[in-house]
């Protein structure tokens, strides 16, 4: 059967036994949508009735709540690769006087922003013969709910479900408690990063969806509460982040007031906000949203209820990853990956396929690149070509002696590295004039290493460059990866290994590219934070995605 890229799920089987299918259902779900797929939850629909179901409310219910995490939670195991979306519209009270139709949540379809091309259900028909009437119910019925795309085309899932879900402990439909309400407010509030939006933001946005009435307030991390983020220089940018929120609430509950609010400290509105009556937290935050409360009491506030939901379990965590699904776990998972398309390379010869390797001081950069010589790839040590260009007759010898004196020379008439740099320290103007004869010195240095390369049939060069971004070096590479670690990690590093003191690691620091100037330039990020182990895996998945890439380009 053919894939659809945005796909359906109508989901009918009764509260009390749904759990256990979620998992089978979503699996068969994930061999036919392969990006978006939305979730309609109708908990005891009948499709072959004889008469045409229609959409209705079905009541806010704790049992409802567990299930929004659980499908969250087994779409992260077993469909991944999936925008999975829980659609909440109709999930409600049944209103009293709101619309003409109060028995029905979609007085016109709701329009989507990925128009479903397929609609699924888990819906089992009794009779083989009915499925043709089921489907045409089911398309309906979706229709009736949703815009979709004309002609849509329409899949029983029971039928590859049934060995699944032989087990004599699953409960009968018609078993079970009685669901036990759940308390609604009319104004919500969570905060959060929400970076690269995961199973567990869906889960708390989702369910704070369900909790509120009127308005939905988020408070999303800015500049300030991002300085002690793992991995911080690879978080999207603020906007991103909140489009991609509008997006994804736009779809799940579009009746919300949604308010959206830059985070510049732990507490944002949710300790000024009157009309605000419940925060959204989880055991892990629980104890922020006992400070707002405390805050609140302060500024003579009501005290907020505190709706606690489950973690979600990381089933796929490594040994530097939390167990929970976490934003930083999946921004370590992009070190070593190709973030951005690399440059037109056309100026450049197919081979061999240079890397322009680069890092702040500490970084772990040249560590990394011996371990890419250690894989294959030739390494250019600019750093020690930087040394070749100062050689007493170069070309760059005779223009350093004629611009800063004779007394930079030692007495063997060889350039003294320390008195130059002497110079030229703490004076932009005097040390642009040194790097504009030695920079382009280096760079001809780096051409002549690459066509020896070539000559020799080697298929990877890496350069070595602390000062390839700032020095314009890209246009002498394929592709430009970064080595990144935290700054005061990079102070440690610095003070222990040139004996000099924090003040002047950090003024060295400071004089270079910071972490997310050259990240932006980036099309691959690695960082040494770790263990060595734990380096050498993310530079070996970095090599063998490279070979898959410099595979691709020969193949095509």
């Amino acid at each position: 059967m053919s894939m659809f890229s945005t796909g359906l799920l109508v989901l009918t089987s009764p509260l009390q036994t749904l759990p256990l299918r979620i998992a089978p259902v979503l699996s068969s779900a994930a061999q036919l949508v392969e990006r978006t797929l939305y979730v309609h939850l109708h908990p005891g629909l009948n499709l072959s009735s004889g008469s045409q179901p229609r959409p209705v409310f079905i009541p806010p219910v704790v049992d409802l709540s567990t299930l929004i995490t659980r499908l969250y939670n087994n779409a992260a195991d077993v469909c991944g690769h999936l925008d999975v979306r829980v659609l909440v519209t109709n999930l409600r009270a049944q209103p009293t006087a709101e619309t003409t139709s109060p028995n029905c949540p979609f007085p016109t379809p709701q329009p989507l922003f990925h128009c479903p091309e397929v609609v699924l259900t888990d819906f089992a028909p009794q009779d083989p013969h009915q499925s043709h009437q089921v489907k045409q119910c089911l398309e309906k019925y979706t229709g009736h709910c949703y815009v979709c795309r004309p002609g849509i085309s329409s899949v029983l899932l029971h039928p590859q479900l049934v060995k699944l879900l032989e087990d004599k402990d699953a409960p009968k439909d018609d078993e079970g408690p009685k669901a036990e309400p759940m308390e609604t407010y009319s104004d919500v509030v969570v905060g959060g990063t929400f970076d690269r939006l995961h199973g567990a933001h869906k889960t708390l946005l989702s369910i704070s969806c369900l909790l509120a009435n009127r308005r939905f307030v988020i408070g999303v991390c800015d500049q300030a509460m991002l300085k002690k983020k793992v991995l911080k220089e690879l978080i999207e940018p603020y906007s991103e982040r909140v489009q991609r929120l509008r997006e994804f609430l736009q779809d799940t509950k579009p009746s919300l007031q949604v308010e959206i609010v830059p985070l510049e400290d732990p507490f944002g509105v949710s300790i000024v906000d009157p009309l605000l009556k419940c925060i959204v937290v989880s055991e892990e935050t629980r104890k922020g949203g006992e400070a707002v409360n405390k805050k609140r009491v302060e500024n003579g506030l009501q005290l907020l209820v505190l709706h606690e939901i489950q973690l979600l379990k990381d089933a796929h965590h490594d040994e530097i990853e939390e167990e929970k699904i976490s934003s930083s776990s999946l921004r370590s998972r992009l070190l070593g990956t190709l973030l951005t398309p690399p440059k037109d390379p056309s100026h450049l010869p197919p081979t061999p396929y240079v890397i322009g390797l680069t890092g702040g001081s500490g970084s772990g950069k040249s560590s990394i690149a011996k371990q890419l010589e250690v894989l294959g790839a030739v390494r250019i040590d600019c750093d020690k070509l930087g040394h070749e260009v100062y050689q007493l007759g170069t070309e760059a010898y005779h223009k350093v002696l004629r611009v800063f004196g004779s007394e930079i020379l030692n007495e063997d008439k060889t350039i003294n590295r320390r008195a130059l740099g002497a110079k030229v320290f703490e004076n932009q103007e005097r040390l642009k004039c040194l790097t504009d004869i030695v920079w382009p010195e280096i760079a001809l240095l780096v051409k002549q290493t690459i066509n020896q390369a070539r000559e020799e049939g080697k298929e990877v060069c890496v350069v070595d460059a602390a000062v390839l971004l700032k020095a314009g070096w890209t246009d002498l590479v394929h592709e430009v990866w970064v080595t990144i670690i935290p700054e005061e990690e990079a102070v440690v590093r610095i003070t222990e290994r040139d004996g000099i003191s924090t003040e002047d690691a950090l003024r060295r620091l400071q004089s270079q590219w910071s972490n997310s100037k050259q990240v932006k330039h980036a099309n691959v990020v690695l960082s040494t934070l770790w263990e060595r182990e734990v380096t050498r895996k993310q530079v070996l998945k970095a090599w063998n995605l490279l070979q898959k890439r410099i595979q691709q380009k020969k193949e095509g």
